[in-house]
């Protein structure tokens, strides 16, 4: 199996991460904190509001084309809000998709583009490059399926 990796930011990690490992050929999910100005980095530290954003990595089978990911995680955020998702808010809570595979550019643009041409509105989602990414401590990592009552901005997990 050939496998690729993105890196999506939808506010709290938690709920994407749940949301993602339910997605049919995602094969591994791994949350932590991405394109901040440091590493290592902790959710102490985080949470102060240091730059990072709260992210899952998502590595999938080449099978799930990556459009297709993308309108799924994007059905369920805000990409019009800039800063909060749900009830969180802050810089480390803020949208984005974050690349290492320089092919998939055109692709995330086309997807934003076609649903920024239907929202009439241009988005908050940060498109960049990866710049870097830092696993969150264990207690984080598949938080809901250790806490299946934990708060939770996505509300389809709750349907």
């Amino acid at each position: 199996m050939h496998t690729h990796t993105i890196y999506l930011a939808g506010g709290c990690f938690w709920g994407v991460q749940r949301y993602i490992d339910s997605i049919p050929g995602v094969t591994e999910t791994e949350v932590g904190y991405a394109n901040g100005p440091r590493y290592p980095v902790t959710y102490e530290e985080v949470k102060q509001g240091c730059g990072h954003a709260e992210t899952c990595k998502v590595v999938y089978d080449n099978a799930l084309p990556l459009g297709d990911l993308l309108d799924a995680f994007l059905s369920v955020i805000d990409p019009l809000s800039v800063n909060r998702q749900g009830e969180d808010e802050g810089v480390q809570y803020r949208t984005g998709i974050y690349y290492v595979d320089e092919a998939d550019l055109p692709i995330i643009r086309g997807v934003i583009d076609a649903l920024e041409a239907k929202l009439g509105a241009k988005t908050a989602l940060e498109v960049l490059p990866l710049e870097g990414f830092c696993p969150a401590e264990e207690y984080h990592q598949k938080y809901l399926r250790k806490n299946p009552g934990g708060y939770c901005h996505i509300h389809c997990l709750f349907e």
